[in-house]
């Protein structure tokens, strides 16, 4: 597994023009739309956690 995950397009407009920035780890600029945004790992989730509703009636 590489060290750093890039994004490949940017949340704000979309645009792929990003690079990293200097921040922090994690932290990325958009050239587009001159925005910095920073991702952040939070975890994996536990088992059956999906968000999903459970239960519920099958059609």
């Amino acid at each position: 597994m590489s060290e750093r995950a890039a994004p490949f397009f940017c949340p704000y407009c979309g645009d792929e023009d990003l690079r990293p920035n200097e921040q922090g780890h994690g932290a990325w600029e958009c050239a587009a739309c001159s925005r910095a945004f920073q991702l952040k790992f939070l975890g994996l989730l536990a088992p059956g956690t999906s968000g999903k509703p459970s239960g519920g009636e099958e059609i």
